[in-house]
């Protein structure tokens, strides 16, 4: 069996923020492959299903993003489940947006929900870790992911969350390489691309274009 956890807070006021894109994930791997509806279990909402041969049990902590590792460790250890049985999908301010990385163990470089994690069941559980861009000051982090996705991220956004579970069977059968390039190709083609220079018989070049408290959240 495997654990697939979404992490993200509760409540309509932060379904759009870029801190809940993990409950997004977890939301359109359970519609897509049919899972049971969510019912709240282990201080969260699960759903049970299958992909590729395999159960899985789909959950959402509603414990908010500090405290996540108590839902997490209350599935796990009802189910009797390894550290290397639970994925959980996440935010990750250090990837530029939309782009994806799945790993398997490793620190929690300060995201809280992360922390909590650690705390409840150690750093050796695999993690899918989903770029929402940085502000580009450490003092606006928590600002930029409890804040919704803006409307320009529309389009890459839908195009990585229906990637990420399209593909969903390539991760339960742990080939984490082949799920982050199938991903990749499927968000690529959909990102801005840059103007290419204008060469000196063309018209004058234009510059180019650059592109709270952890109860709700925290990064």
């Amino acid at each position: 069996m495997l654990l697939l956890v979404g992490l993200g807070n509760p409540g309509p006021e932060y379904a759009k923020h870029r801190h809940n894109i993990g409950f997004m994930a977890v939301d359109e791997i359970v519609r897509r492959h049919s899972f049971q509806p969510f019912r709240r279990r282990f201080l969260g909402l699960a759903a049970e299903g299958e992909i590729a041969g395999v159960r899985v049990l789909a959950l959402k902590p509603q414990t908010f993003m500090n405290d996540s590792g108590r839902s997490v460790e209350a599935a796990r250890a009802f189910y009797k489940l390894e550290p290397g049985d639970v994925v959980v999908f996440h935010d990750e301010i250090d990837l530029i947006a939309g782009k994806v990385r799945a790993k398997h163990g490793g620190g929690h470089a300060g995201h809280n929900g992360l922390r909590s994690v650690h705390e409840h069941i150690g750093p050796d559980y695999r993690r899918v870790r989903l770029g929402v861009g940085h502000p580009g000051d450490r003092n606006k982090v928590t600002g930029h992911v409890l804040r919704p996705f803006a409307k320009a991220d529309a389009e890459w956004l839908q195009v990585l969350i229906a990637s990420l579970a399209a593909h969903a069977a390539l991760l339960v059968k742990g080939d984490d390489q082949a799920y982050m390039s199938k991903v990749a190709l499927d968000v690529k083609p959909h990102q801005p691309k840059r103007e290419a220079p204008k060469t000196a018989d063309t018209q004058t070049d234009k510059p180019a274009d650059k592109p709270a408290t952890d109860k709700p959240g925290g990064a």
